[in-house]
């Protein structure tokens, strides 16, 4: 009987020892455990965020249809008329009250600095008068 006491003794402490072992590892799996639900929580904090950019970009995007939409009123008023200034100039040239030819504008506006006959052709594209 002494030989089994012995030997259950020593399965006991083989036992004791695995565990030990066991207990060990599972205490530095926790930390690890512990870094991957962080992360996890990071991943959903950040998905919120990006839900959240999400609908501000979507409601950018509408406030930029609208503008879109309501600029063409806005570049193109009622009435449309030239600087008096634009209008003398061109009737010394032959060109009238209708919608201008290109080539006849540049023509006339070859007496002009770069900027000038920019500003011009500009004024004309406002009003409508290029054909």
């Amino acid at each position: 009987m002494d030989n089994k006491e012995k030997d259950i003794g020593e399965r006991l402490e083989a036992a004791t020892t695995l565990l030990e072992r066991t207990l060990h590892w599972l205490e530095e799996r926790q930390g690890a455990l512990t870094g991957e639900v962080e992360r996890i929580s990071a991943t959903v904090e950040q998905s919120r965020r990006e839900a959240e950019l999400a609908e501000k970009l979507a409601a950018a995007e509408r406030q930029l249809a609208e503008v879109r939409a309501a600029a063409p009123t806005a570049l193109n008023p009622l009435r449309r008329t030239l600087p008096a200034t634009t209008s003398e100039m061109l009737a010394k040239h032959g060109i009238g009250d209708g919608p201008v030819d290109i080539r006849s504008l540049d023509a006339a506006l070859s007496g002009l600095s770069l900027e000038q006959r920019i500003a011009v052709k500009t004024q004309l594209l406002r009003a409508g008068a290029v054909a």
